[in-house]
């Protein structure tokens, strides 16, 4: 697999298959930051393509910033969530469906995370929306540090500091309910 700087650049050509292994190795992780943020998988796709079509559309105006091209597609991801959660007129969650992530061959297994999934959505609802954000683009998404601060447009230390604050407050709502 090429490397994201030979990508883009063959995907600004219109190099369709440049592009489609971008497609490839972002998809999963767009998705998932998507599935976090809006808590319904059929929704979490139909914004995963939008982005994507999205970033095909103006890959030519993208431009090598000192951040990786990945920043650059959650900054859309972002976009297009606040963008649907604005239309629907309610508050993100980070509520999962057991569709999002499964344990297909133990059904106990399965019952058990849907049920820490739901009390980790419960506990999540309750931090600053910033603090979602951090949890959903540094777990969901995988993204280091240093691209989130990207993506947020705020210091790394103030993204440690906001990850700090939600896993804390998340620990004590979790051990609270059990």
């Amino acid at each position: 697999m090429q490397d994201d700087e030979s990508l883009v650049r063959r995907a600004k050509q219109y190099d369709q298959e440049a592009f489609t292994e971008l497609y490839d190795k972002y998809f999963e992780k767009i998705y998932r930051y998507i599935a976090v943020k809006v808590g319904d998988r059929m929704e979490a796709e139909d914004i995963t393509q939008q982005v994507f079509l999205k970033a095909i559309k103006s890959i030519s105006s993208f431009k090598w910033k000192g951040f990786p091209f990945s920043s650059w597609l959650f900054r859309i991801a972002h976009n297009q969530v606040v963008d649907y959660l604005r239309k629907k007129k309610k508050q993100a969650t980070v509520a999962l469906d057991d569709n999002v992530l499964t344990s297909k061959d133990n059904p106990e297994a399965m019952l058990e995370q849907k049920l820490n999934l739901e009390q980790l959505a419960t506990a999540t609802k309750k931090l600053t929306s910033a603090q979602q954000e951090v949890i959903s683009l540094r777990f969901a998404g995988e993204l280091p540090i240093a691209q989130v601060a990207k993506v947020m447009g705020k210091s790394e230390g103030a993204v440690k500091a906001l990850q700090h604050s939600a896993i804390v407050s998340l620990r004590k709502s979790l051990i609270g309910t059990g």
